[in-house]
């Protein structure tokens, strides 16, 4: 579909303009913006990169989270984590996730805890920190300096971007996700460089809160600037069971200046596997890679780290078993997702075919700890990335593909359409 040529301003746009005191911005423009959050992690704490801050006005609006390496796993992220806590301790912040009842994922517990407000503006020094946009924010992943300067200022500042805009329809088959939605989106359009991507269409009334996020999260690998929804009532009362404070959404205007808008169909989808290096024009029917032998299989991450996507996991296993040689690994987002998994006896249905549940951490998926590949491995994973290197040795060769697809491939051995255990 042509661009809209209209004179209004989109979701990311008039977020940035109310930030920046101004009535309007457009593309091209430089603005300098108020933060509402800032995310500190454990990278952040790191002694290659820390620099003590001296001066935090506003606690309230600062978080501190450890989530890469949680439990650590050597003395020098114990000692980042160390830090940490007596930053945290030192300037009275009381979001804190330890190791512990509240840890997680970063970006899981932005979800979890409702700290994304629509229409605020988010930051974190994580890439993959626009998956808090699908709560109708800007969130964007920044550097160690910016971070700090939002920490003591609460200020950052865009050159805004042109926004592309997906307009979703239909309802998705049930061995189907999101993260197909996504891998047809990159394998057909490409990356989205300088540019804001914002979801919405009637389809989004079929999506849960869950996969919307998968959506939000890995457009950091579409190179995107800002990901958002257009508000709706579930994401607004999403928001308003977790957290009291007040808010502003942001919808687009009826006459948005948008590059492209693209329709896409959910229904037509069909699961999808990125083949290894990249996810950029290098998403193929899982035909094309079914029969590949693997060695590992991996759910997990901020993108597919949920309740919802460990339940289709256990659906795909329940009552089967995991194929000898195969290390299926299983790593809640957070906390409340694995006791929430916990009690609903998702982990025992997963435990029970094979797989190993982990702490909530971002693990495997960065090559950290608690699943690293080896020489000449192959994996299919539900993470965020695949290219040479993301998950351990560089000749390891990673496949991406849904939690469905994962599991179904742990089952066989070979990279497998879900759709042969979930008809």
């Amino acid at each position: 579909m042509a661009a809209a040529a209209g004179g209004g301003m989109t979701v990311a746009e008039k977020i940035l303009a109310r930030h920046a005191g101004r009535d309007r911005v457009g593309p091209g423009d430089l603005v300098t913006v108020d933060v509402d959050t800032v995310v500190l992690f454990d990278n952040n704490f790191m002694p290659n990169r820390w620099r003590e801050i001296l001066a935090i006005d506003d606690p309230s609006r600062i978080i501190v989270v450890f989530d890469h390496r949680a439990p650590a796993p050597n003395a020098q992220v114990a000692a980042a984590h160390r830090t940490g806590r007596a930053f945290a301790t030192r300037w009275g912040i009381t979001r804190l996730h330890d190791v512990g009842a509240t840890q997680g994922i970063a970006h899981q517990l932005v979800a979890d805890h409702g700290y994304a407000l629509p229409g605020s503006v988010l930051l974190c020094s994580d890439s993959h920190t626009c998956s808090a946009g699908v709560f109708n924010c800007i969130a964007r992943g920044v550097g160690q300096p910016d971070i700090v300067l939002a920490a003591i200022r609460h200020q950052t500042w865009f050159q805004v971007g042109a926004t592309v805009r997906y307009e979703l329809h239909g309802t998705l088959a049930r061995a189907v996700t999101t993260k197909d939605a996504f891998l047809q989106m990159a394998g057909v359009h490409g990356d989205h460089a300088t540019q804001n991507v914002e979801f919405g269409g009637p389809g989004i009334a079929g999506l849960s809160i869950s996969a919307r996020k998968t959506l939000t999260t890995m457009a950091a690998e579409l190179s995107a600037e800002f990901a958002t929804f257009e508000p709706d009532p579930v994401l607004l009362e999403w928001v308003r069971a977790r957290n009291d404070a007040p808010f502003e959404p942001a919808w687009p205007d009826a006459d948005a200046r948008y590059a492209a808008v693209r329709r896409v169909d959910l229904s037509a989808l069909e699961p999808l596997v990125a083949f290894p290096d990249t996810v950029i024009g290098n998403s193929h029917p899982v035909a094309a890679a079914a029969g590949t032998k693997i060695d590992q299989a991996f759910v997990g991450s901020c993108a597919n780290g949920t309740l919802e996507d460990l339940a289709l996991a256990a659906q795909v296993v329940s009552g089967r078993t995991v194929a000898p040689g195969v290390r299926f690994i299983v790593t809640p987002a957070s906390q409340t997702v694995w006791r929430d998994a916990a009690r609903t006896g998702i982990l025992a249905t997963l435990a029970d075919a094979g797989a190993v549940i982990t702490p909530p951490t971002c693990g495997a998926c960065g090559g950290g700890h608690l699943g690293a590949l080896g020489p000449d491995e192959v994996c299919i994973t539900a993470t965020t990335r695949n290219f040479k290197g993301r998950m351990g040795d560089p000749t390891a060769r990673i496949y991406m593909g849904s939690p469905a697809t994962v599991a179904a491939s742990a089952l066989t051995g070979t990279i497998t359409d879900p759709r042969e255990f979930l008809q």
